[in-house]
């Protein structure tokens, strides 16, 4: 039997507080703290309007090599690692593959992502490809991947090599257990021990932002409410106390 390595998940509590915060948030505030790209290109969103946070179980594909990969060798289904990725997933994980970028094989199919859906993982992002498309968007998975395609996930010229290692997926270093933050915007990758100072920076901005909004459409210069300018600080404070659930 073929072992893979869990992961460490992140408290719950940190999940939740960043599912009001949006994957533009998330990277601006990372990005403020040297963080410069958090944000993988190439895997974009399939099927519009969803969002996720949750940790990452990662998957890794190499390319093919005679003496390293025969495809004879997975006669027995219980070899392929992209089937046991999987087999950790628990309510709210998030599938991460690095498939590097290849546009011909299918990371996963109907019945995988089936399997996935019924343990209550929350979405896959891939640096690649899926297949089965009309089966796949029936189940409505939050998807982000750089398109699909017919082939199964060997036919071509990349192997799944390893299960919850760190890995690159769309240029940004993923390990095992960060949270993964995605919506229509992208896919952002948030270190777990930045997770608390970003959902303080976050709410913030979040809150100001109401009130810079409400002023912007009124059509108040610019200038002084976005970014929120110091001489604007006793309005908005004034706007907070009479708004208390804005």
């Amino acid at each position: 039997m073929t072992h893979t390595p869990d992961i460490t998940r992140p408290p719950r509590e940190l999940i939740d507080a960043l599912k009001g915060i949006g994957a533009a948030t998330v990277a601006g505030t990372l990005g403020h703290m040297g963080f410069r790209s958090p944000h993988m290109v190439g895997p974009v969103a399939q099927n519009h309007g969803k969002s996720i946070v949750g940790p990452a179980l990662t998957l890794q594909f190499l390319p093919q090599r005679p003496d390293l990969f025969n495809e004879g060798e997975y006669a027995d289904p219980e070899t392929q690692l992209h089937r046991h990725v999987l087999y950790h997933a628990q309510e709210g994980d998030v599938v991460v593959v690095d498939a590097r970028g290849d546009m011909s094989s299918g990371v996963f199919g109907d019945m995988m992502s089936t399997y996935f859906k019924g343990r209550g993982g929350a979405g896959i992002v891939i640096d690649g490809c899926m297949r089965d498309r009309p089966n796949v968007e029936k189940l409505d998975l939050p998807l982000w991947l750089r398109g699909w395609t017919p082939n199964y996930h060997v036919q071509t010229g990349i192997y799944p090599n390893a299960v919850n290692v760190p890995i690159a997926c769309g240029g940004v270093t993923v390990i095992p257990g960060d949270i993964i933050v995605a919506d229509d915007d992208g896919v952002v990758v948030l270190p777990v021990a930045m997770a608390p100072q970003v959902i303080e920076e976050a709410q913030k901005h979040a809150e100001w932002e109401v009130f810079s909004r409400i002023k912007l459409i009124e059509g108040a210069p610019l200038q002084r409410y976005y970014p929120l300018h110091p001489s604007a600080f006793d309005e908005y404070e004034a706007w907070r106390k009479s708004n208390p659930k804005s």
